[in-house]
């Protein structure tokens, strides 16, 4: 199986070349038939305009079928957004609120999982943030937080900068158990982990393709459970919106009967071909497949950090690890430490106060030994905070 995964390796990621790439939780590298269908599309529209526009929009049309698959859904109730920030802003706009409703929110969210839930303060509505203990999520914190008005739970497949893991299975049959509507911001779960919207009970779903998924950034989307669709109201209508076409010589105000009314107009179409060629990719692999060999990988790193004299950061418990490694050296900055692993030709990230390592199915075993040695360098060395760039 090894020499699959190598094969694979070759074929199609031209940045092993160059790095051991370990940061696919903040941008991954496009693999080389994603690079080639964005370059194609490009010198399409430079040499013939849009008379080919047809044959891109089956394509846009197969991706939302490949990942309403993916995630067990209809391709109904999947439409295209330019973020994942963008799709948790048209359920929190969007959603029937009411004055004196709130929202339970996990404290260690990213950003983008808080802030559009605050900015509902001015109708009345409001936020409350639940603290972590021990690097969890605790689901017992989460369901006292609750009360009669609580209307909204949303929280991360996988929180950014711990790599906790939540159990969407449990806190769905909570919020269903409370009447509470479930929001999960799936960017950082969707690959590592498979999700079947047909079991797990999400009303609502975002995700942006440029992490785990390996698309390129500005290319993805949002899920609507079917009996949401007529109650989350849609913002940013235009001609996509309605049923009919835009050249109709009538005005005729009929909404879409699915998640494509929340596509008000042009496609982010570069992005979309790439992330089409990027999910083709994935499903030659198989969900399952990726899913095992990412979290193969991540056990690596976290045995690879600890060899290197490393605290391997988080939860201890299988089930609440994900593919995000979080880990931490005495008198080693983070930050620091950031730089000189790319010094070293190793790619990894800092989140609030922790170095966090992400590999992916093409990472092999000289990835984590090139990995380790760069660690143990820093903690040799006790690098310290000095000025530079924070890299995404």
């Amino acid at each position: 199986m090894e020499t699959y995964w190598e094969t694979l390796r070759d074929a199609e990621f031209p940045v092993a070349r160059n790095w051991a790439y370990l940061d696919h939780a903040a941008v991954a590298p496009l693999p080389r038939r994603s690079a080639m269908a964005i370059r194609a599309w490009a010198d399409d529209q430079a040499e013939h305009g849009a008379v080919d526009w047809p044959s891109w929009e089956r394509k846009v049309e197969a991706l939302r079928d490949g990942l309403a698959a993916w995630i067990g859904a209809d391709r109904d109730e999947v439409a295209f957004v330019s973020s994942t920030t963008h799709g948790i802003g048209l359920v929190a706009e969007g959603f029937p609120w009411n004055e004196g409703d709130h929202i339970v929110v996990p404290a260690e969210e990213y950003p983008s999982n808080i802030y559009p839930w605050m900015n509902l303060a001015s109708r009345g509505v409001a936020v409350r943030l639940v603290p972590t203990r021990d690097d969890r999520v605790w689901i017992e914190d989460l369901r006292d937080a609750m009360d009669a008005r609580t209307r909204m739970l949303a929280v991360s497949h996988v929180e950014f900068a711990s790599g906790f893991r939540n159990d969407l299975d449990a806190l769905g049959e909570l919020c269903r158990s409370r009447g509470v509507a479930f929001f999960v911001d799936a960017i950082q779960g969707l690959g590592p982990f498979e999700i079947d919207l047909a079991r797990t009970p999400i009303d609502f779903l975002a995700a942006d393709g440029h992490k785990w998924l390996l698309g390129p950034e500005g290319a993805g989307f949002l899920y609507v459970r079917r009996d949401w669709i007529e109650r989350l109201r849609p913002l940013g209508v235009g001609w996509h919106s309605v049923v009919g076409s835009f050249n109709s010589p009538e005005v005729a105000f009929r909404l879409k009967p699915n998640a494509q009314r929340w596509e008000g107009g042009s496609f982010v179409m570069p992005g979309l071909q790439g992330l089409a060629a990027s999910m083709s990719l994935l499903g030659e692999i198989g969900s399952r497949a990726v899913s095992e060999r990412i979290l193969d990988r991540a056990e690596a790193v976290r045995e690879a950090a600890a060899s290197a004299g490393w605290s391997v950061l988080g939860s201890k418990r299988p089930p609440d690890r994900s593919a995000i490694v979080a880990v931490a050296a005495d008198g080693v900055d983070p930050q620091a430490a950031v730089r000189s692993l790319r010094g070293e030709g190793v790619v990894a990230a800092c989140r609030r106060g922790r170095l966090r390592i992400s590999p992916h199915v093409y990472t092999n075993d000289d990835d984590v030994r090139r990995l380790r040695e760069a660690l143990a360098a820093c903690r040799r060395r006790g690098e310290t905070r000095a000025d530079g760039p924070e890299y995404p």
